[in-house]
């Protein structure tokens, strides 16, 4: 069935503005350096441990109160997921107050109120402070935790879960997390649909009761405040939160750093892209000497567009949308450094050969000064726009207390930025960017990208997508004697209902509901089409109409997005005239086929078929079992990036006589689409007025 889906995700690449350009060719000149003034806050303590820094600021009439629960972090095991689900319970009423009578007060208020396991933040206008700050309290200290509202979150978890399942960037954090501590320390251990259901509801109610406690609790009170008042106030509402058992959890050590460079690889056979995270682990902390100079190196290494990394695998080769770096310090001795960029398979073993140049790069070749002076007002700028935030501010006055700085650590923050030098960007690489003992951990499709992989001479390690040791997976499979191309195709059309059948059908109508990762809102498709050539596509929002639309008759069409409607370029032209019929099997050239392999996707194995039209090369998927069509391939140019987009076909029905995919989700870039469909007709409901 021909879908067009490759041009539909392409053209809502194009309407969320993925192809914006900035221009960076140069560098914006700094302004007069602020001066920083960071006031002392005044502290009181309550006597069941909770302590209260308030800082004044009356410029504008707000308030904002942080509490923070300094528990050590804590492993839970067979129970993992048990902090998530009880954070998520918090927040959502009281034991006096209903879960909706809670939120309709915050938001008549105009108020902000929101709970996690770690502790709640609360903001809202300075007259209101006593009752936002009662409501914080309240919610902390009885919150309305029910059987019923646990099972909602169990579910909504675990559903989180099942669609995380061949995330590149959930199984890349997974393994990651897992290879760099150990899955028993709490910042490698992860949740799976098992360790949910494990969780009873009792378990929620005596975490709860053993680690939300004012034990090492703070509360940061950021506004437009006179210290007395909010001082009764605090007193008032929170010294109601009983003090509980003091219970100090130990920490496993880390895992040490990998004793070479090597590669761990998790075969996905679904990715369309690779994932490469280059990591090692790190005793940093804020109060170290270094501190200020390992802010700058990783900054100039991959802190945005200008570093080493952005500037060689996005500027200089054109192998992603974005390469960076982080070095993290940590008050528990479990720091880590990492460098990320997801790539197009092709270029994976390229990617990370030059990855690894930067990074030995930053180690042995002394900063350029100017780039050095950018990277410094880079920083400034950042951390003083970060002042407005009022988050920031209370950020950083727990930092002073968490992390043992000096209370002077913020007022001369910017100072020791500047005394950054060439020589202390070189001695923190070294000591911090382990490229010699380094895991390049890379998740992606291996089947396109080990034999290239293998060339680079850095040994590779097998895993699972749950970090778990694995042999050398078997990426394809001898074909059967005398198979062709052309069989394959045939054998799929006879599957589907047959070449008689599909020649009878004149159009299709299929209305979707897809899904957008991250997307606030719910859209749906229409997608209709007419022998020969003529198809309609178009995307439709509640409360917005139609927002994309893409339409040929045969002989024109357009494309419309963003209130503008343009015409489709010669390229789509020819490309839209060339099609024939409304199943492409139908009407391949057989001399333009070829059966490369049998490989396995989504635990089935598939006959991998090439399609050569013109210059243009795609492939085909198709179940050996089923002869259904389980994938396609396509590569395109647009904005002078090439893209290659995935589109997986599932869940067949019949639909008059006709076995037809129910399902369907693309990958085009890092932008994922899922389309469920809710009605398939054929030969009904599409007229010749549905293409103009």
């Amino acid at each position: 069935m021909k879908t067009k889906l490759t041009a539909f995700a392409l053209l809502f690449l194009v309407t969320i503005g993925v192809n914006a350009q900035i221009d960076r060719s140069k560098q914006p000149k700094a302004g007069p350096e602020p001066e920083i003034s960071l006031k002392t806050p005044k502290e009181f303590s309550l006597k069941n441990g909770l302590k209260v820094l308030v800082v004044e600021n009356h410029k504008l009439p707000r308030v904002s109160y942080s509490l923070r629960i300094d528990n050590n972090p804590i492993a839970t095991g067979d129970k993992a997921g048990l902090e998530s689900i009880l954070g998520s319970m918090l927040g959502n009423g009281t034991t006096t107050i209903s879960k909706d009578d809670f939120n309709e007060e915050i938001d008549f208020l105009g108020a902000r109120l929101s709970f996690g396991f770690s502790g709640g933040y609360a903001s809202s206008l300075s007259k209101y402070s006593d009752r936002i700050l009662e409501l914080m309290a309240d919610a902390a200290i009885n919150p309305l935790l029910t059987e019923e509202e646990f099972e909602k979150e169990k579910t909504k978890l675990i559903e989180n879960l099942k669609q995380g399942e061949k995330s590149i960037d959930d199984i890349s954090s997974r393994v990651g997390n897992a290879l760099a501590y150990g899955t028993k320390h709490p910042y490698g251990e992860f949740t799976t649909e098992e360790t949910i259901n494990n969780v009873a509801f009792g378990d929620a109610l005596a975490f709860y009761e053993k680690y939300f406690n004012p034990n090492h609790a703070y509360l940061v009170v950021i506004g437009d405040v006179e210290f007395k008042s909010i001082k009764k106030q605090i007193e008032k509402h929170f010294s109601k939160w009983d003090k509980s058992v003091d219970i100090t959890t130990g920490l496993p050590k880390v895992n040490p750093n990998a004793q070479y460079t090597q590669i761990n690889f998790v075969d996905l056979p679904s990715a369309s892209q690779s994932s490469i995270t280059i990591m090692n682990n790190v005793d940093l902390k804020m109060n170290d000497e270094d501190y200020h100079a390992a802010l700058i190196t990783n900054n100039i290494l991959g802190g945005g567009g200008e570093g080493y990394l952005f500037k060689n695998l996005r500027e200089e080769h054109g192998y992603t949308y974005g390469a960076y770096s982080s070095l993290r310090a940590n008050r528990y001795g479990a720091g880590r450094f990492t460098a990320t960029a997801k790539v197009r398979a092709m270029v994976t073993d390229s990617a990370v050969v030059e990855a690894l140049k930067e990074i030995n790069r930053i180690k042995t070749e002394p900063v350029d000064a100017e780039l050095l002076a950018n990277a410094k007002a880079k920083y400034v700028g950042n951390f003083i726009m970060g002042l407005e935030s009022p988050q920031t501010v209370a950020n950083y006055a727990l930092n002073i207390k968490l992390n043992d700085l000096p209370k002077d650590f913020y007022a001369t923050y910017l100072q020791k930025i500047n005394d950054v030098s060439a020589e202390d960007i070189m001695r923190v690489a070294n000591k911090y960017f382990k490229s010699e003992n380094a895991r390049v951990l890379i998740v992606g499709k291996g089947s396109d990208v080990i034999e290239n992989l293998e060339k680079t001479g850095i040994p590779i390690k097998y895993y699972d997508a749950y970090a778990n040791p694995v042999e050398k997976p078997v990426f394809s499979k001898p074909l059967p004697a005398g198979l062709t191309a052309e069989t394959v195709l045939n054998n799929y059309v006879t599957a589907i209902g047959g070449e008689a059948n599909l020649n009878k059908i004149n159009t299709i109508l299929i209305n979707s509901n897809v899904t957008i990762p991250g997307a606030p809102y719910k859209p749906t498709a229409v997608r209709k089409q007419m022998a020969p050539n003529k198809f309609s596509m178009e995307l439709n929002i509640e409360g917005m109409g139609t927002v994309m639309k893409q339409s040929f008759n045969g002989e024109t069409g357009y494309q419309e997005g963003q209130g503008q409607k343009r015409p489709m370029d010669e390229k789509a032209l020819a490309s839209s005239k060339a099609e024939k019929g409304l199943f492409p099997e139908l009407h391949m050239d057989a001399s333009r086929l070829e059966l490369e392999s049998v490989m396995t996707i989504e635990g089935s194995d598939v006959y991998k078929v090439k399609v050569t039209k013109g210059d243009v090369v795609s492939y085909r998927y198709y179940d050996t079992k089923t002869s259904y069509l389980l994938r396609t391939e396509e590569t395109t140019e647009m904005g002078g990036q090439t893209i290659t987009t995935v589109t997986d076909y599932a869940n067949y029905k019949e639909v008059d006589g006709v076995m037809l995919p129910n399902t369907m989700k693309l990958a085009t870039g890092p932008q994922v689409l899922s389309f469920e469909n809710t009605e398939m007709k054929i030969n009904e409901g599409v007229t010749e007025a549905d293409f103009n």
